[in-house]
């Protein structure tokens, strides 16, 4: 509350709500990233290793290619999640800008 005993635009329950939602969004995306980072880092290195040890275990056959999959499915979770995170971030208000930002550089 702010002097006057009035409820900030900022502390309604409404955005609160939206924001514990953006920062479940939020860190979906951070999860998605890392395992997209990780698998497509994982898929690299099992593929360097096929190249230059060329191990001869038959489980290596199916082993080298589980992070390839696993890249290619992050890869669309990361974006969908990425859009929907985008989508609820609103703009500033107008009255929020600061005024230096009205005037070109």
């Amino acid at each position: 509350m702010n002097a006057l005993g009035r409820r900030m635009p900022c502390s309604s329950p409404t955005r609160r709500r939206s924001s514990a939602a953006r920062r479940t969004t939020t860190h979906a995306v951070q999860r998605a990233g890392c395992l997209l980072c990780w698998s497509l880092a994982a898929g690299m290195a099992t593929a360097a290793t096929d190249l230059l040890l060329t191990p001869q275990g038959p489980w290596w056959g199916a082993l080298w290619p589980l992070p390839w999959y696993l890249t290619g499915l992050s890869i669309p979770a990361w974006a969908i999640l990425r859009i929907r995170e985008k989508a609820t971030q609103h703009p500033p208000d107008e009255d929020t800008l600061p005024g230096s930002w009205d005037q070109a550089a």
